[in-house]
């Protein structure tokens, strides 16, 4: 029998409303949830006297902080008041779900070098017959957290507009983005037209905080970056 089973579970239904856990999470998203709230989600009820929330906060008092909580085992949790043999498999469970999880994503790209955006896009775009104007968006530590082609045809600045690279930047919450085209022709020195669409989005990225770090060219199997060349102000060219 689980321990604490003789007492008459008080459930989250009865918690007011609007401090219900699954409320919570509900109307505001998983991450607006304390550690605590979480916990009482995986517990699903709490004991006579004592609602899950408590006893939530109770389990991960005991455990002194939530990287402790993980790691301890089922017969560990099972011992503590309240909790029982299924609530602990529960956890056990969950948290076991969060480390599988954790090893199966991928490592975060970081973006240093022209080197780096050649690496992430030259197998992409070399190739293509057409140009393609992409932009990376970066957080704050240089991370890839996203990417979108917003732009295919000959490359002009009047048609390469802010709006659509910079209405993505903000959706991401990006810190900073790298602009990337191709050539067709392979050759990837830059043209007049290329500084002139760097130029352009160079001036918006500095009315909304967002920094362009680069403007890479991908040819076939080669590359060129028009800050290395110094070309990266917000002057037309």
């Amino acid at each position: 029998m689980e321990k604490g089973g003789d007492e008459a579970p008080m459930r989250i239904k009865d918690v007011p409303e609007e401090a219900r856990p699954r409320e919570r999470l509900r109307q505001l998203g998983p991450e607006a949830l304390s550690d605590v709230e979480l916990i009482a989600i995986l517990l699903r009820t709490g004991t006579r006297g004592e609602s899950v929330l408590r006893l939530a906060e109770r389990i991960l008092g005991t455990a002194g902080n939530l990287r402790a909580l993980l790691g301890m085992g089922v017969e560990e949790l099972s011992a503590i008041r309240g909790v029982g043999m299924a609530k602990a498999v529960q956890l056990q469970a969950a948290f076991e779900l969060g480390r599988r999880l954790s090893r199966a994503l991928p490592k975060a790209r970081v973006i240093r070098s022209a080197g780096d955006v050649a690496q992430v896009m030259m197998d992409r775009m070399r190739y293509l017959k057409q140009e393609h104007f992409a932009v990376l968006f970066l957080n704050t530590k240089n991370e890839l957290i996203g990417d979108k082609t917003v732009f295919v045809g000959t490359l002009d600045a009047s048609l390469v507009h802010p709006r659509e690279v910079f209405r993505e930047a903000v959706r991401k919450s990006a810190q900073s983005i790298v602009l990337v085209h191709n050539h067709p022709s392979g050759d990837p020195t830059p043209s007049q037209e290329d500084r002139r669409v760097t130029a352009r989005l160079v001036r918006a990225g500095r009315i909304m905080g967002i920094d362009v770090l680069d403007h890479v060219i991908i040819g076939d199997g080669d590359y060129v970056s028009l800050m290395a060349l110094g070309l990266m102000n917000a002057e037309d060219h």
